[in-house]
C-alpha cells in the first residue's frame, strides 16, 4: 500500500450504506430533425448504405462458405465464417462517432466492425491522407489491383473491401499478407486493430492500448469489442478492473492523471454460442449491470438499442467525450439479435422459430430504411437501387479476390520458411543518449550508491567467494540493465504485483521508485491475465513493456495472454505488428508444488516467444539488456536461488558499463575433453561442482556449457563440443518428462550421431510435484546425481559406488514412468 493513501479506521468502521448510479436502458429519444441537422440527409443515407454493404459482404462470405458460390462466383472457402448479420446498426453507429485515430479491437465476429470503421475512417481522413495510406501499403500493390480491376469512383472503399476479403481468403495481397484470416484481420492505418479469435481477449489488449494512448498523449480512445458471452471470462473482468484502477486519479501526476480512455463495447446478441447469458449462464438481467461492480461511476454504463445506428452513435459519442476528458473507463451493452447461427455449422437448435420470426421485424436495415423513408430522405426505389449497386460491387470484389492471378495465394512452396521468418523481427532499438526525465539524479539513488561500493567480481584475491553484500549479485545485474533502459527510453514502463513500493517481490526493482514517476513504475492488480494482456496492447500501440508475474507458476493464470496473444500477433500480422514485451518470471525455491516449478518447456513449446534463462550475473545483465532492446516478445526466467549469486566465471567481473549479449548463444563455462555437460538455469553450478569432482576423483574431463537461451538456440557450439568429447549429459531442474532438454537431446542425436559413442543422457527433476524446501535437495539434480550418471552410464567402467551399486534400468524406469 502506498504511504500516500491512509486507511482511516474511523472512516471505514462508520455505519453507512453504498449507493449506485442508475443505469440508462434504451434512453435514446429519436428526433429526426435533430438527426438530420447532425448527420445531414446524405450522411444518414451513407449510414444505411454502409449497413447494406456489411450485410451483402457477410451474405457473400456465407454463401461461398456454405455452397461455394455467390452470384456466379465460384470458390471453396475453407476458413472460419462467424457472420455478423443483424449487427450492422451497432457497427455502423459506433464507427460514425469514432475518429480515425480511435482504435478498435475486435472479436471472432468483427467483419462488420472492420468494414464500418474502415468506411468511417476513409470519409474522415483528408483525401490526400487516405491516398497516401493506400499507396504506401505493400508499395501500392493492392491499390494497383483495385484501380485496374475495380474501376469506379469508390477506390478507397474497394481498397478496403478487397484487402479485407483477400485477407479472409488468406491471400498474399490481404491486409496481413494472408497470415491473419477471418478472425484475426486488421488494418492499422484506418484504426482497425486486431480482431481476436479468443472470446473476450480484446478487453485486456484494448486496455493496454488505452494506457499507451494516455501516456504518449496521442489522443483518441481504444474500443474493446466483445460479445455478451465474454462477460463470463475472467480476463474480461480483470481488464475492466485494471482499466478502473483508482491510482490513475489518486496517485499519478497531473500530467497523466485521469482514467483510461477505453470503451468496453459489448455486442449483446443474447446468445453465447448456444447458451443464453441472461437467464441461463449468468445472474444478470442486463449486461450493463456489470458496471456497478467495477467502480463508483458504474463505468458510465448503459444499455443501448443496437438495432438503431443513431442510438448507438449517440451513446458512443457521449462515452467518447467522457473518455477523452479522463473519466474512463466506460461500458456499453449494445443489444441486437443474431439472425444467423454462431457459425456456418450452427443449426440453431437452441432457439425457437417463433423467436427468430419475432426478431425479423427488428432487422436493423429494415427499421432504418423505414425511418428514412418516413422522413422523406429516401424513396423505396432508391433503396432497391442501393442494394443492387452494392450487390454488383460485391460480386466484382469477390471475383477479383478468388482469382489466383489477381490475388495470389500465400506461396509457401516458394519460401517454405516464410511463416517462421514472420514470427520474429529480430530487430533491436537504439537507446537515446540522454536520460528521460527522472525524479532525482541517478547518483542520489541509495541503491546505486551501495552497488558502486561492491566488487564487480565475486571471487576475492585469495580465491574465496565474496558475499552478496560485497559483490554484485545476479539481482544487482538485473537492476543495472533495467535501470539503463528505463532511464534512457521513456516509452518503457514496468509494472506487476508489488513492483513499486515493495521493490518487486525479490528486490530487483528496489531503488527505481526513487527516480521514476508512478506512471512508469506501478503496482498492478493481482491479475496475471490483465498484466500480460495490457502489455500486449501497450506494445501494439507503440510502447515497450517490462512486466513481472512474480512466480513462473503464475503463467497458468495468464495462459491465453502469453500463449495466444503475446506469442502470435507478429506472425498473424504478417510482420506488421511488433511486440516489445519482456515478461519476467522467477522460478521459485522452497515454496513447494505451486510456486517452484520450472515451466521453461511449456513456454518453449509455444512458437513466437523468445525464452531466456541466465544463471550468472554477467549473463543476466547482458541478456536482459538484449531482451529490453528487442522488438520481439521475450519470456525471461530467473531463479530465486540465484538472486544472491555473485559472478564466478569472468575474472573481470560484471562490467559497470552497458552491454548486450546476443540472444540464442550458449556459453562454455568450463573446458573439458571427455564429456559435455549442457545445463539450463541453476543446474550450471551443480554441473561445475560435479565437473571438479569428476576431474579429481575419476580423471574425467568435463566441459560445461550454459544454454542461457532456450529459444532461439544455436546448436553449433554444442555440436562442436560433442565432436570433441563424444558424450553429452543435459541437466536442468525442470521435470524430466517433456522438458526442453529432451528436444535438445533429440536434435543433438540427429545432427551429432556420427560423433557420439553413447546416447545423450537427460537428467532433470523427477516427474513429480515439487516438494517443500526441506526436501528440495533430494528433488533437484545435485552434483552427486550428475557424477552418478556420468560414471554409471557414460563411463560405466568408472562407476561411482559412493551411494551403493544402483540398478540403473529398474530404478530409472520406475522413476520416469510416473
Amino acid at each position: 500500500m502506498p504511504k500516500e493513501i491512509y486507511i482511516d479506521p474511523n472512516e471505514f468502521k462508520a455505519r453507512s450504506a453504498l449507493s449506485a448510479p442508475q443505469i440508462p436502458i434504451h434512453a435514446y429519444e429519436a428526433n429526426i430533425e435533430a438527426e438530420r441537422a447532425s448527420f445531414s440527409d446524405a450522411g444518414l443515407l451513407r449510414l444505411l448504405r454502409d449497413m447494406i454493404i456489411i450485410r451483402e459482404f457477410e451474405t457473400m462470405v456465407g454463401s461461398l462458405k456454405s455452397i461455394g458460390s455467390y452470384n456466379g462466383v465460384e470458390f471453396n472457402y475453407k476458413g472460419a465464417a462467424h457472420l455478423s448479420i443483424g449487427q450492422e446498426a451497432a457497427a455502423v453507429g459506433a464507427a460514425a462517432s469514432l475518429e480515425p485515430h480511435d482504435h478498435i479491437f475486435g472479436s471472432h465476429r468483427s467483419h462488420g466492425e472492420f468494414i464500418a470503421k474502415g468506411l468511417s475512417a476513409i470519409r474522415k481522413l483528408p483525401p490526400e491522407a487516405a491516398r497516401a495510406i493506400m499507396e504506401n501499403h505493400e508499395r501500392g500493390a493492392l491499390l494497383r489491383t483495385v484501380e485496374r480491376q475495380l474501376q469506379g469512383t469508390e477506390t478507397a472503399e474497394n481498397f478496403l473491401l478487397l484487402g479485407f476479403l483477400a485477407e479472409i481468403f488468406m491471400r498474399s495481397t490481404g491486409f496481413n499478407r494472408g497470415m491473419g484470416g477471418s478472425m484475426h484481420a486488421f488494418f492499422l492505418p484506418f484504426g482497425i486493430y486486431p480482431n481476436n479469435a479468443i472470446v473476450g481477449a480484446s478487453a485486456g489488449i484494448a486496455t493496454g492500448a488505452a494506457l499507451q494512448k494516455k501516456l504518449a498523449r496521442t489522443g483518441g480512445i481504444a474500443v474493446a469489442n466483445a460479445g455478451d458471452g465474454s462477460t463470463g471470462c475472467g480476463p474480461v473482468w480483470e481488464a475492466m478492473n485494471f482499466a478502473a484502477m483508482a491510482q490513475f486519479d489518486t496517485l499519478w501526476t497531473d500530467a497523466v492523471k485521469g482514467g483510461l480512455p477505453v470503451l468496453f463495447f459489448f455486442s449483446n446478441n443474447f446468445y453465447a454460442m448456444g447458451s443464453q447469458p441472461m437467464g441461463e449462464t449468468t445472474g444478470l438481467d442486463r449486461l450493463s449491470r456489470i458496471g456497478l461492480g467495477v467502480n463508483p461511476q458504474a463505468m458510465h454504463a448503459e444499455t443501448v438499442d443496437g438495432t438503431s445506428p443513431l442510438a448507438v452513435a449517440d451513446a458512443v459519442r457521449r462515452k467518447r467525450e467522457l473518455l477523452v476528458q479522463g473519466k474512463g473507463p466506460a461500458l456499453l451493452d449494445v443489444e441486437w439479435y443474431r439472425s444467423s447461427g454462431h457459425s456456418m455449422f450452427d443449426a440453431n437448435v437452441y432457439r425457437t422459430k417463433e423467436e427468430m420470426r419475432a426478431w425479423e421485424a427488428h432487422d436493423p436495415i429494415l427499421l432504418f430504411s423505414d425511418r428514412l423513408q418516413s422522413a422523406g430522405i429516401v424513396r423505396p426505389d432508391q433503396i432497391v437501387a442501393i442494394r443492387q449497386e452494392v450487390a454488383s460491387q460485391m460480386r466484382s470484389i469477390a471475383a477479383v479476390a478468388v482469382d489466383p492471378l489477381l490475388t495470389p495465394p500465400v506461396n509457401i512452396q516458394a519460401d517454405p520458411l516464410l511463416i517462421g521468418k514472420l514470427m520474429f523481427s529480430n530487430s533491436e532499438i537504439e537507446l537515446p543518449a540522454e536520460n528521460a526525465p527522472l525524479l532525482k539524479p541517478l547518483q542520489a539513488v541509495s541503491r546505486v550508491q551501495q552497488d558502486a561500493k561492491k566488487s564487480r567480481h565475486g571471487i576475492a584475491d585469495d580465491g574465496t567467494k565474496l558475499s552478496a553484500m560485497r559483490a554484485i549479485t545476479l539481482r544487482d545485474a538485473l537492476f543495472e540493465s533495467i535501470l539503463h533502459h528505463i532511464t534512457h527510453d521513456e516509452r518503457l514502463i514496468a509494472y506487476g504485483e508489488d513492483c513499486r513500493d515493495f521493490g518487486s517481490a525479490f528486490g530487483v526493482y528496489r531503488g527505481l521508485a526513487e527516480i521514476l514517476p508512478r506512471h512508469r513504475l506501478f503496482n498492478s492488480p493481482i491479475s496475471e491475465a490483465a498484466i500480460v494482456a495490457t502489455a500486449v496492447g501497450y506494445a501494439m500501440e507503440g510502447g515497450r513493456a517490462l512486466i513481472e508475474l512474480m512466480f513462473g507458476d503464475f503463467l497458468g493464470r495468464a495462459g491465453d495472454e502469453v500463449f495466444n496473444q503475446m506469442a502470435k500477433w507478429q506472425s498473424m500480422s504478417g510482420g506488421e505488428v511488433k511486440l516489445p514485451v519482456v515478461l519476467r518470471c522467477s522460478v521459485g525455491s522452497t515454496y513447494g508444488a505451486q510456486h517452484s516449478q520450472d515451466w521453461t518447456a511449456l513456454c518453449a513449446h509455444i512458437p513466437g516467444l523468445k525464452i531466456l534463462y541466465p544463471a550468472t550475473p554477467y549473463d543476466a545483465k547482458g541478456l536482459l539488456a538484449s531482451a529490453l532492446s528487442s522488438n520481439d516478445p521475450v519470456v525471461f526466467f530467473e531463479s530465486q536461488r540465484l538472486y544472491e549469486t555473485v559472478e564466478q566465471f569472468r575474472p573481470e567481473g560484471v562490467p559497470t558499463e552497458y552491454y548486450r549479449i546476443p540472444i540464442g548463444e550458449p556459453n562454455c563455462k568450463r573446458s573439458g575433453d571427455d564429456v559435455t555437460i549442457l545445463t539450463i538455469g541453476p543446474s550450471l553450478y551443480a554441473a561445475v561442482a560435479a565437473a571438479d569432482e569428476l576431474e579429481k576423483t575419476f580423471k574425467i574431463s568435463a566441459e560445461v556449457i550454459d544454454a542461457r537461451s532456450i529459444v532461439p538456440f544455436n546448436y553449433a557450439p554444442v555440436l562442436a563440443s560433442v565432436k570433441k568429447t563424444r558424450r553429452i549429459l543435459l541437466v536442468s531442474e525442470a521435470s524430466e518428462r517433456g522438458s526442453f532438454l529432451m528436444t535438445l537431446a533429440a536434435n543433438i542425436t540427429r545432427f551429432g550421431y556420427r560423433d557420439l559413442v553413447a546416447a545423450p543422457r537427460v537428467l532433470g527433476s523427477p516427474n513429480w510435484i515439487v516438494p517443500g524446501g526441506e526436501m528440495e535437495i533430494t528433488y533437484f539434480p545435485q552434483a552427486h546425481d550428475i557424477i552418478d550418471v556420468v560414471t554409471g552410464e557414460l563411463f560405466p567402467d568408472r562407476r561411482s559406488n559412493r551411494r551403493g551399486v544402483r540398478n540403473w534400468d529398474d530404478q530409472e524406469l520406475a522413476r520416469i514412468g510416473l
